[in-house]
């Protein structure tokens, strides 16, 4: 018997072991491979870190337009699969013209107004060729760039997308919900 392939076993079920029995990824996905600034903070946030293995609903969004309500059933909708594993990750965007002067006043819109507790990121850009690499890698796989602000991404866990929602759907609409759940059940 060749001992090589008993050794690399042993390795994969002592590092099984060390990792509290989770399985880690060998790879992030392509969406994921990017680190953006957080909201109000100088920290950055890592996306693979935060959220491979994770279903995921991105939005750009803007503090100043008529569906900056939505930020309150984004955070329901957050708060509703957040134990099952779900995350949201906000990102603000000028390129509709409707986002705040500073990025103190996007915080007290997001923090203070609406009770945002998920991921938000620094405002960027999400649209033409000045997108940051996440919205790139967003818009083709789902062959959609965002029309207006609040435009939803639903990505399951293997960091795919697997829906797109307008500005006018609802954070409670039922095929947004029927989206995040499938992601949900996605495999990671």
């Amino acid at each position: 018997m060749n001992a090589l392939p008993a050794l690399s076993l042993s390795l994969s079920l002592s590092l099984l072991v060390l990792f509290g029995g989770q399985v880690l990824a060998a790879e992030c996905p392509t969406l994921l491979q990017h680190e953006l600034p957080k909201l109000r903070s100088k920290e950055t946030i890592d996306l693979c870190q935060r959220f491979a293995g994770k279903p995921l609903v991105i939005v750009n969004t803007a503090s100043h337009c008529g569906f900056t309500p939505q930020f309150k059933g984004l955070e329901a909708l957050y708060k509703r699969y957040q134990d099952q594993g779900l995350e949201v990750l906000g990102v603000p965007s000028d390129d509709f013209k409707q986002e705040a002067a500073t990025s103190e006043e996007t915080a007290t819109v997001c923090y203070v107004n609406y009770g945002v507790t998920f991921a938000m990121t620094q405002p960027q850009h999400v649209t033409g060729d000045k997108a940051t690499p996440l919205y790139k890698e967003l818009i083709a796989q789902s062959g959609q760039s965002p029309r207006w602000n609040f435009y939803k991404y639903v990505v399951d866990r293997q960091g795919k997308v697997i829906a797109h929602f307008s500005s006018l759907t609802k954070p409670d609409d039922p095929d947004l919900l029927k989206a995040v759940e499938q992601a949900l059940d996605s495999k990671p």
